[in-house]
């Protein structure tokens, strides 16, 4: 990616786990990376370690559920700092499990404006300067839970609408030459996720054996993934969904196979 190192990777959610982890990762491709996120504090840190590893960051608090805001910063982030090259919309929250009848209407929303619109007014505020230039990359953050039904009514149908989104979006913007994939984490082993497993809302051990590989998938896992699919070896793929889950679809497929599976008593 030597043709974007003098441009900017934005990554919103960058303060902390997936989006932290892209930003460490992407950031030798991309001679300034700007962090959005709404913990002002977790901001200033992640911008001092990234700069502590040798690259130029920036840190901009911002909540992403906040269409005008973000579009104000998109266009004070290309005026400062350069052409935007890179976006990956890694601002999210997640749930509990909990039913639809019973859930916290006002977390649902919260659940959708910070997940779902937060991902569309990203795309929105930073995608118009990359039409302008003919050139772009994208990648949004989905998740398993978006490929089937899970006890998560915000969570899993917002990740759901995301995949689909990043398809539309991959056909309108890539008349102008912008690639736009979706990257799909399974259960990621990032400080919420260990901060809810010792509080007992999240068996560690389901987790690590969650998919044909018995490992703990992490944040740097994720970012691979995303630094992949934003190079140039990536650059016919454009609409894709592409799982990062230690196997998991296909593990919970095989396991859940109603005539018994061969080696089970034997583990």
């Amino acid at each position: 990616m030597t043709e974007t190192a003098t441009n900017v990777l934005v990554v919103t959610g960058g303060a902390s786990g997936i989006g932290l982890a892209c930003a460490q990762r992407m950031a030798s491709d991309h001679g300034k990376v700007v962090l959005l996120d709404r913990n002002a504090e977790a901001l200033e840190q992640a911008v001092t370690e990234l700069k502590q590893a040798g690259s130029q960051a920036f840190g901009i608090p911002c909540d992403v559920s906040d269409a005008d805001a973000l579009s104000a910063i998109a266009a004070q982030v290309e005026a400062d700092h350069g052409p935007v090259d890179t976006l990956v919309t890694s601002a999210g929250i997640i749930s509990n499990t909990e039913t639809l009848m019973e859930m916290d209407l006002d977390r649902h929303r919260e659940v959708w404006d910070v997940n779902y619109h937060g991902t569309v007014y990203a795309v929105r505020a930073f995608a118009r300067a990359m039409q302008d230039r003919g050139r772009g990359r994208i990648v949004t953050l989905g998740s398993i839970t978006g490929m089937g039904a899970f006890p998560l009514p915000a969570y899993s149908p917002g990740k759901t609408a995301i995949t689909r989104l990043t398809q539309i979006l991959s056909v309108e913007l890539g008349r102008f030459g912008i690639r736009v994939n979706c990257v799909a984490p399974t259960y990621v082993l990032s400080e919420t996720m260990k901060q809810r497993i010792a509080e007992g809302l999240r068996d560690g051990e389901a987790i690590r054996k969650a998919g044909a590989l018995s490992t703990y998938v992490l944040p740097e896992d994720i970012a691979d993934a995303a630094a992949f699919l934003c190079s140039d070896a990536a650059k016919v793929i454009t609409g894709v969904l592409l799982p990062v889950d230690a196997g998991w679809q296909a593990a919970t497929i095989y396991r859940s196979y109603t005539g018994g599976v061969p080696w089970a008593e034997a583990e």
